[in-house]
């Protein structure tokens, strides 16, 4: 079998060396590209001849998987796979799996960090000092005690809870499946209106689907507290920018924290998010550490050796 590795894994070339091998010495022939290619006539002359394609992040057009006569199977280096073309691969009975699980530490750890950062205005204060200035209109707010609505009760979002947990914070949720780990762990399901009125951080763990597109919108961020705050570490479609924007610029809430935006990075600068008040951004950085991007290269691997041996890992459809 052919196996091309479409775009980097963020791993040193010791580390690639190491998880490719065994295809090496299986027989099948190993490609990989250290670069990103977005343009899609480069694409497919980069995937052409395979048999089994391996992505991160970057988009997989369905002009680009039609165009590979000999592609069966996709290992995507990521959890969401919104960026694979799905009819394309249920047309061709191409079976997609994906990275679960690589980067709940790093995505928990991240909200954390923006959650602590607008609650004691950090980016405001380093800005201040730096202009020989004072606390002045900067006093923050404790995270302890607060009460917390974990949208999306996957791996992430119940690794979120168990950290804020720590903070003596109450737990509310909403998801489309109770778990029960959930449950154990202190988080109390109540529908989304309630969890909306009622918390003091809202945070988004959910996967992009037809049903969470523009989840928060004008009307549901209407029923968020004033100095409530908003954390989306989810996908960027999950809200509508247009609307959070207007919210925070016209203190209907008090801040929000954005890693994820309706494009990859880089992000027009006339984003409305970039001229919002007491906005903290990111560039779609929640997964990325080192660590995790030695576990997603893992599994990814483990997923393609997997279908070579006739297993099915991981597969998301």
């Amino acid at each position: 079998m052919k196996i091309v590795l479409l775009e980097p894994l963020g791993i040193s070339k010791d580390t690639l060396t190491q998880l490719s091998s065994k295809l090496n010495e299986m027989g099948h022939q190993f490609l990989a590209f250290d670069t990103v290619e977005k343009d899609v006539e480069i694409l497919k002359e980069r995937a052409q001849g395979a048999d089994i394609l391996m992505i991160a992040n970057n988009p997989l057009s369905g002009e680009v998987i039609k165009s590979v006569d000999t592609l069966k199977y996709i290992s995507v280096a990521f959890t969401g796979v919104d960026h694979v073309d799905k009819s394309a691969c249920e047309e061709r009975g191409i079976k997609v799996s994906n990275a679960k699980g690589y980067a709940t530490e790093a995505v928990a750890e991240l909200t954390i960090g923006m959650i602590i950062s607008l609650l004691r205005n950090i980016k405001q204060c380093d800005e201040v000092v730096r202009a020989e200035g004072t606390k002045l209109g900067l006093v923050g707010t404790e995270l302890n005690g607060k009460t917390v609505g974990i949208v999306g009760t996957g791996d992430i979002g119940i690794r979120t809870a168990q950290i804020l947990k720590a903070f003596n914070c109450k737990l509310l949720g909403y998801s489309r499946t109770e778990r029960a780990e959930a449950k154990e762990l202190g988080i109390n399901y109540v529908d989304l209106d309630t969890l909306l009125k009622n918390s003091d951080i809202v945070s988004l763990h959910v996967p992009l689907t037809d049903e969470t597109t523009k989840l928060i919108n004008k009307e549901t961020l209407s029923q968020m507290k004033k100095d409530a705050i908003l954390i989306n570490m989810a996908r960027g479609p999950v809200v509508d920018s247009n609307a959070l924007a207007e919210a925070l610029n016209s203190g209907a809430i008090a801040g929000a924290g954005i890693d994820v935006f309706e494009v990859e990075p880089p992000v027009a600068s006339s984003h409305p998010l970039f001229s919002s008040k007491n906005t903290l951004v990111t560039p779609h950085v929640a997964f990325a550490t080192s660590e995790s991007m030695v576990k997603r290269a893992n599994i990814v691997f483990d997923n393609v050796y997997a279908w070579i041996n006739g297993e099915e890992k991981n597969i998301v459809f």
